[in-house]
């Protein structure tokens, strides 16, 4: 280990010169507080650092200390992927902040060096090999309950093979005890424990990425229906300010079937953090019974803490994901919210003046989205195992305007665009996905899935549900030119059913115990039913009925309710409504 000493301080770039003995990457402790920090850029003369925390009070002359290599227990850019890291909530650099919080306080202070994780809790080790077996990296050696939902696998680097020489007993382990040791092919002997550590911006390697072929079911109805994300899928929620980003993302959180949520805020404000602790500390799990956050893990790089430390927020999260993922479960990213964190890197351009592209964003920028969404993805694991991440990024354009930078590069990078509309989240339409600017390419990926296990019929309703609201958009802009008085019946009709597959289908009540989460066998009974009322007024209308008429029979207003009325766990008296339809219809004149 070598020591230098600080040249010049730019913000979060601190420059030495005449550096001989760093490498690219490579974490280092920069002045007497140690601050973390990383090599960004190697010269002849000058070696950039990028630091992590607030330099506040850093002056020239103090010490920075290579650690040699990036593989170091205490190197927070290297993930300490172990046991027990659900039900904690980290900062953007690794250090858990309930850890900082008993030793420092609320605020954290310059230079804290916490461990990651307990290092002395003992966990029930069951041991999955013996003596004489051959490994290969990926497989699992050992394994542990993490929480009452989550089994945690504990893998051998993907980068070590080799024979079992050595195994403990069952029984119980600190996460940095030796439980097992194999002999590689050149005859050296590694040491394995109950933790495992990667580089965050490098993606773990798989065997295999596999067809995009299985929704990740949301439970929420524009989402499944209209606009669907697959397992392994990407997606965006762009929206300006009130619209709904993070409040779309919660309840994605909450309900989806992910195996594994990883929440990461970053650069958000505070509260928003807090509200995610304080509901899902709350929240039981509907498939299992257990508190959600047995299945959560929390980045909280929230707005207040220092810029630099979003970019590796995002990064940290993704490597949790794909940790998992490579055991086998299936996880969904949320990521609030990355225009935070391309601002962090218009921050970070700056100090080092490169030329500023659109915005003065970076012209890396595109390539830096793109390296993040590319590591979704379904995979066959090096263990031979199936797993997924997802990711679900919410971008905040400002002034809700989508033609800027960081929305357009999002675009070009994700198959799911969930646009956030202004006009309709002041309305109080939740969610409010304009579902004339929004799209998901992953429909027809997935249609063979929904055609087997929810319905044949869940596709052809979908399409249909989405050309009514297409016709409404167009015959909108003649009733805002003229008014409604100068449209035909059949168009009048158009216009009324599409306020029910509006009002009645898309919006959805988060605070209704039947309406916060909606199966997809009810999905699609309510779409059956509402097509049903379109065929029927469609046929009373040719025979010379009126609207008008139709409408003063409530027909329309007890469809919109009927997400209230019936119970998930009795769909069945959906049934009820084909009746309702048919005598209403033929009280009209």
């Amino acid at each position: 280990m070598s020591e230098n000493v600080i040249y010049s301080i730019n913000g979060p770039v601190v420059k030495v010169k005449n550096a001989k003995d760093f490498s690219m990457l490579e974490m280092v402790y920069v002045g007497h507080a140690k601050l973390m920090g990383e090599v960004i850029s190697i010269s002849k003369d000058l070696t950039t650092i990028q630091v992590y925390e607030t330099t506040t009070g850093l002056k020239p002359g103090e010490p920075v200390i290579s650690t040699g290599s990036p593989i170091c227990v205490t190197n927070n850019f290297i993930y300490d992927l172990q046991s027990g890291i659900l039900r904690n909530i980290f900062d953007g650099i690794e250090r858990p902040l309930k850890a900082i919080a008993e030793q420092s306080g609320a605020f954290i202070e310059a230079g804290s060096d916490v461990d990651s994780l307990d290092v002395e809790k003992l966990w029930d080790v069951t041991m999955k090999v013996k003596v004489g077996d051959v490994l290969k990296g990926g497989d699992i050696y050992a394994t542990c309950p993490e929480t009452d939902l989550i089994e945690h696998r504990c893998m051998l680097s993907p980068l070590l093979s080799g024979k079992v020489v050595e195994v403990k007993e069952n029984g119980q382990y600190k996460i940095n005890d030796v439980v097992m040791k194999i002999e590689d092919e050149h005859g050296q002997i590694h040491e394995c424990t109950l933790c495992q550590k990667w580089p965050i911006k490098q993606a773990r390697p798989t065997l295999e990425r596999l067809p995009i072929s299985i929704p990740l079911v949301t439970g929420q109805r524009v989402i499944d229906t209209l606009f669907p994300i697959a397992k392994g899928g990407t997606a965006a929620i762009p929206g300006g300010f009130g619209t709904g980003k993070t409040m779309t993302q919660h309840q994605i959180a909450k309900w989806c079937d992910a195996d594994i949520i990883i929440y990461v805020g970053c650069g958000e404000r505070g509260n928003e953090m807090t509200q995610v602790l304080e509901e899902f500390s709350e929240l039981i799990d509907p498939k299992s019974g257990k508190p959600l956050t047995d299945r959560t893990v929390l980045i909280a790089n929230t707005s207040n803490m220092p810029v630099a430390a979003r970019e590796a927020s995002i990064y940290t999260g993704i490597t949790l994901a794909e940790y998992y993922r490579d055991m086998g479960y299936h996880c969904a990213i949320m990521a609030d919210s990355t225009s935070r964190w391309a601002e962090a890197l218009r921050e970070i351009s700056g100090r080092l003046e490169e030329m500023p592209a659109e915005e003065g964003f970076p012209a890396y920028l595109p390539s830096r989205l793109s390296q993040f969404y590319e590591r979704a993805g379904y995979m066959k694991t090096l263990n031979g195992q199936e797993g997924s991440v997802s990711i679900i990024g919410a971008v905040s354009p400002q002034g809700a305007d989508f033609s800027e930078p960081v929305t357009q590069n999002t675009k070009r990078f994700v198959r799911c665009f969930w646009a956030l509309d202004k006009a309709l989240a002041y309305a109080r339409h939740y969610f409010a996905i304009n579902w004339t600017q929004s799209y998901s390419d992953y429909v027809y990926d997935l249609e063979k899935w929904y055609d087997k296990n929810v319905g044949s019929d869940f596709v052809s309703d979908r399409q249909q549900l989405s050309f009514i609201l297409a016709e409404e958009s167009r015959l909108n802009e003649i009733v805002n030119l003229m008014g409604p008085d100068v449209l035909p019946e059949d168009q009048k009709l158009v216009m009324e059913i599409a306020k029910v597959v509006r009002v009645g289908y898309l919006q959805q009540n988060a605070f209704h115990k039947d309406d916060t989460y909606v199966p997809l066998a009810k999905q699609l009974k309510m779409m059956d039913v509402i097509l049903y009322l379109n065929k029927k007024c469609q046929e009373a209308v040719a025979q010379g009925k009126v609207v008008r008429a139709i409408s003063e029979t409530g027909i329309f207003e007890q469809l919109i309710k009927m997400k209230y009325d019936i119970p998930n766990d009795h769909i069945e008296k959906l049934d009820t409504y084909y009746q309702d339809i048919d005598n209403a219809l033929k009280s009209v004149a």
